[in-house]
């Protein structure tokens, strides 16, 4: 059985970092595509972060670009969102995702898996 389980969530000042863990089991890491997702209350959920591959492209929603970074371990089955300068709008449910490897990064919602999600709250 395939699970995500994320980490790291949590309250944080405006100007803040956090690092989000996305854990996989049930399949190797390895080459898959990996991303992050969020949804804010009241709003649509977005993608902001994809990588197409272990060695493939990175890309970010304008929303984050800058601000944060995604990575593997695949020795470590998981993948990491780093969130820096975050600011009361970054506040949401945050997502994991993963997918075989992909020729793009696209904010599709088409990932084969998908993490619980975990809160993250800025304060002002």
């Amino acid at each position: 059985e395939v699970q995500l389980v994320e980490s790291g969530g949590g309250l944080v000042q405006a100007g803040g970092s956090l690092r989000l863990s996305c854990a996989a089991s049930g399949f190797t890491l390895d080459d898959y595509a990996i991303g992050w997702f969020r949804q804010a209350p009241g709003k649509e959920r977005e993608g902001i972060s994809c990588q197409t591959s272990r060695e493939g492209s990175t890309d970010y929603s304008d929303s984050v670009k800058g601000r944060f970074i995604i990575s593997r371990d695949a020795t470590k089955n998981t993948w990491y969102l780093q969130m820096n300068s975050l600011e009361p709008e970054d506040t949401a449910v945050y997502y994991c995702v993963a997918d075989p490897p992909r020729p793009a990064c696209a904010w599709d919602q088409r990932y084969d898996f998908w993490g619980q999600g975990t809160q993250v709250t800025v304060s002002s």
